[in-house]
């Protein structure tokens, strides 16, 4: 619910999928269940009837509150310490890492 709320308004299921990198079949299985709790609906989508669009329901919002919570607290707490400079240069970092990785597998 989390990934869904933090993508624009009515993506579609290969959409998620691919924001949050698993296959769409193993989505589908974790939307069935969230659909079946009410809390996300899903409807097709106009231009492409084959393409189902994704929306977090009210039932949800106080869920996606309390999980924005939780992350924001987790992430204060993990980040204590560390200066934004220094989480700056960490993404450089991770990115120039990304890039280096990236680039070995373009190789192969």
């Amino acid at each position: 619910m989390h990934n869904i709320h933090q993508l624009p308004p009515d993506q579609s299921q290969i959409q998620l999928a691919k924001a949050i990198g698993i296959e769409q079949p193993s989505l589908v299985r974790t939307l069935d269940q969230l659909e079946d709790k009410g809390l996300i609906s899903r409807q097709t989508c106009a231009s492409d009837r084959r393409a189902k669009r994704i929306k977090l329901t009210e039932k949800a919002e106080p869920l996606i509150a309390e999980m924005e919570a939780v992350i924001h607290k987790t992430r204060g707490e993990i980040l204590a310490g560390i200066s934004s400079e220094e989480i700056e240069l960490l993404i450089k970092l991770i990115a120039k890492l990304e890039h280096n990785i990236m680039e070995l597998h373009s190789h192969d």
